[in-house]
């Protein structure tokens, strides 16, 4: 765990270090997150959904960078949990974690202006929170399953944006020597709203 000097010392450019954050290994990874806060685009007053928060660290990151707010929503409680401590000790007092579905939980939370979904986003979520997003908003959906990179596809195909696939490969030790290891691809859907800039 860092330390509150570390933690200052990393800054708000985002693509914290995964050890930055208490995780169970389910977290959105340090080159993935920044691609996808490079298509959210936080900046002062904007408020961003991060939906299946898991570790909360896209909503930390948002708000690190520059965002007013973000609201995570995680159904597992352990996880939720250590959302909150995320937050609490890398971007106090700026990340709202709500512990419940999606569904159900986004219809209590205030219109945002950025959306990020995890890795098992259905349709019928992400066709909630196309509907809640402001005009000129931003969405971003990641897929590492195969339904919901259909899910992903479907979306493209019917209303445009950015479809990209990203895989990304790390050094690790092979024996005495060191080889690639690549991480699970992931499938991002980047859209932005019509309506004014944002």
């Amino acid at each position: 765990m860092l330390s509150p000097t570390d933690i200052a010392a990393l800054g708000s450019c985002p693509g914290l270090p995964d050890d930055a954050f208490d995780h169970d290994g389910l977290i959105t990874k340090r080159p993935l997150r920044a691609c996808a806060l490079a298509e959210l685009r936080p900046g002062p007053g904007r408020v961003l959904w991060d939906i299946g928060t898991g570790a909360g660290s896209i909503a930390v990151e948002w708000c690190r960078a520059g965002g007013a707010a973000a609201y995570g929503v995680e159904r597992d409680p352990v996880r939720a949990a250590r959302a909150r401590g995320n937050a609490e000790r890398l971007a106090p007092g700026l990340v709202h974690v709500i512990e419940g579905y999606a569904a159900e939980a986004i219809a209590t939370l205030p219109a945002p202006d950025a959306v990020f979904l995890g890795g098992g986003a259905s349709a019928a979520v992400l066709e909630s929170c196309l509907a809640a997003l402001a005009p000129g908003g931003r969405l971003v959906a990641h897929a590492v399953t195969i339904e919901t990179e259909q899910v992903l596809i479907a979306a493209f195909r019917a209303r445009g944006g950015s479809l990209l696939r990203l895989g990304v490969e790390a050094a690790e030790p092979l024996g005495g020597l060191f080889g690639w290891k690549p991480l699970r691809p992931v499938v991002q859907w980047s859209y932005r709203a019509h309506g004014a800039t944002g």
